[in-house]
Formats: structure tokens, C-alpha cells, sequence
């Protein structure tokens, strides 16, 4: 279980029960408890350097979320939700929720859900169609669910809602606890993948592969849906033969079941001008993701693989799934 440094907390946070439950379970474990006025203005926070920023991972923020607008998807939802938390303690180095948040993307938990489920709720019901709603597009719910019991508390109050379904990505295995849920098929789970040397040196502090994949068999056969997203690719020096291990790796360990139906997304990395100013203090020993050989702006202070390089990366990733998951629908790939 993770246990802060120290927490920062709005008043406001008081006024709720999860927030109550929280403030209590850190003081008796005498962690220190810091009052501000604001979630997203933390001054001491953001005049650290860019060195610090996996001490920054270590703190924790509870806060009340203000902003509930639905964001219109074309994907795999019909809108991404604003929902419990932001931000996350692990330390993708090339996490994009850096690009919002800077170095601030320590993890953000907002203790209003009622008000926010009670949203999707509303909108679901309202709907001609039976809505997708994006729920995990600003943090890992999983790892949040650890802290919290959010997902849970969810599953448990939207499972009897006349529509809706929610989704939400992970690249946690800690799935146990909501594998015993009655979620009446309103759920689908997409967990992340990449080969097992990039898990390890660039998603740091998350599961392992052998471990996400453990918990994607468990999941159905628990009866949820489910996604698998192969994502970001990252193009690394020998990346054909690290996403070859990881597709027949994939195609070898999930069970038949999983196969069966399971659906995936194929999302290239984009990288920033952000991202290389906190890695190259935060992280000087890890591999450098920006390759000026391969990689063009995009957009301000951005940067994607190349056009030749992407569509070439593209046609390989595409024949390695005609091979081992031809009968599995790719959604996209972008």
C-alpha cells in the first residue's frame, strides 16, 4: 500500500466522507498534513526542481474536483470523464499527464464522487444510446482503487443504472479486489502493455508484464469486457524484436477465453520538450526517448515519429497482429 510523504489537503476536503476517512487513516499513521488553498496551486510544489520530481511522486493531494466537463471521444468512449483523481505515482517517462501537469503530476485524489457519478449517471440515462464513458483518462484507477476503494464504490453504484457503461485503462495488476464484484457486464477494463525490457526501465513503478497479463485472465474470467492496449510503442533500437516477444508472449498467456473477444488499441508515443527537461534531472541514468533522427515537432513543444518511420512501424505492428490475433479487432491506431 502506498504511503505518502506527506499529504495536502483543501478544507474543503473535510466536508466529505472519503475525505474524512482519509485525513483520519494519515493522522494516525502520523503522516504530516499540510491545509492549501488550492489543488492545482501548490507554490512550495512547483518552485522545486525538476530533480526532485520523484520525491514530488511521494506526497499526496486531496482536493474537491470543480471541473465536470465531458470531453467528446471517438475511440473506445463517447466522452472522457473528469472522475476521482489526476495524476499518478509511478513514473512513465513518458507519462502525458506531465505534459499538463509539468512536474506536478503527483497523484490528485478528489473525494466529491458522488457528485461526479451522479453526472455520468444523469447523462446516461438521458441518452438515446447506451453511452461509453471514459473514466480513468487522468490517473490509473487500479492503483488508485488501492488508496481509495473508488472503483469499487463505483462498480457498486452504477452497476443497476438503466445505461452507461464505464471504461478506464490500467497498467496495474492489483484487479483482486473488484474481481468478486456483481458489475453486470457495465465495465470494460483495458489494461496497457509493452515489452518486458521497456516496462522495466521506462514505465517505472508499475506492474510487470507477467503480472498484467495474470490479471487480464483473471478479469475475464470475472466476466468483464475487455481491451488491451499496446501502448505507447516506443521505438527503440531493437524494437521489432521487443514487440515480437511481446505479441507472441501476449498470444501464448492469454487464455482462450481472453482471445476469444478482447479488442485492442495500437497508440504510438508522443514525446515532449517537457518531458526531456524532468527526465534529464529527475532520471540522468534512464535511456533518452527523444531520437532527433526519427522524431518531428508537433504542435508546440512536441514531438511524434516521423511519417516513413511511423508507417513502416505501423505495416510491421499490423502484420504481427494478423499473425497471432487475426481474428481480434485493432479500434485504432493513431
Amino acid at each position: 500500500m502506498f504511503l505518502p510523504k506527506a499529504v495536502y489537503y483543501e478544507k474543503e476536503s473535510e466536508n466529505y466522507e472519503l475525505g474524512k476517512k482519509l485525513l483520519e487513516k494519515y493522522k494516525e499513521k502520523e503522516i504530516k498534513c499540510i491545509q492549501i488553498e488550492n489543488h492545482n496551486n501548490i507554490e512550495e510544489m512547483r518552485k522545486k526542481a525538476n530533480s526532485e520530481f520523484p520525491q514530488m511522486k511521494q506526497n499526496l493531494i486531496i482536493g474537491v474536483r470543480k471541473t465536470h466537463k465531458f470531453v467528446p471521444n471517438h475511440k473506445t468512449s463517447d466522452f472522457l470523464v473528469p472522475y476521482t483523481s489526476s495524476g499518478c505515482i509511478a513514473m512513465c517517462l513518458y507519462c502525458y499527464l506531465v505534459c499538463n501537469y509539468n512536474k506536478c503530476a503527483y497523484l490528485r485524489l478528489f473525494v466529491n464522487r458522488e457528485q461526479m457519478l451522479n453526472k455520468i449517471k444523469k447523462v446516461a440515462n438521458e441518452s438515446y444510446k447506451n453511452l461509453i464513458f471514459e473514466i480513468g483518462s487522468n490517473s490509473d484507477l487500479i492503483l488508485e482503487n488501492t488508496i481509495t476503494e473508488n472503483l469499487n464504490w463505483t462498480i457498486e453504484n452504477f452497476k443497476d443504472n438503466k445505461k452507461g457503461l464505464l471504461t478506464f485503462p490500467t497498467k496495474f495488476d492489483m484487479v483482486d479486489s473488484i474481481l468478486p464484484l456483481n458489475h453486470k457486464g457495465k465495465v470494460i477494463v483495458r489494461m496497457s502493455v509493452n515489452p518486458k525490457q521497456i516496462v522495466r526501465s521506462i514505465e517505472i513503478g508499475t506492474s510487470p508484464l507477467e503480472n498484467r497479463v495474470k490479471a487480464i485472465n483473471k478479469l475475464k474470467e470475472a466476466g468483464y469486457k475487455l481491451g488491451i492496449l499496446i501502448a505507447p510503442v516506443i521505438l527503440v533500437e531493437n524494437w521489432k524484436e521487443q514487440y515480437t516477444e511481446l505479441i507472441k508472449y501476449l498470444a501464448e498467456n492469454l487464455t482462450m477465453q481472453v482471445k476469444k473477444d478482447v479488442f485492442f488499441e495500437i497508440i504510438f508515443m508522443t514525446y515532449s520538450y517537457v518531458h526531456r527537461m524532468i527526465n534529464q534531472e529527475a532520471f540522468p541514468q534512464t535511456i533518452n526517448l527523444y531520437n532527433k533522427e526519427i522524431m518531428t515537432g508537433r504542435g508546440k513543444g512536441k514531438y511524434t515519429y516521423n511519417k516513413q518511420i511511423r508507417q513502416e512501424a505501423e505495416i510491421f505492428l499490423k502484420d504481427l497482429m494478423k499473425k497471432y490475433f487475426s481474428n481480434n479487432e485493432i479500434k485504432y491506431i493513431v
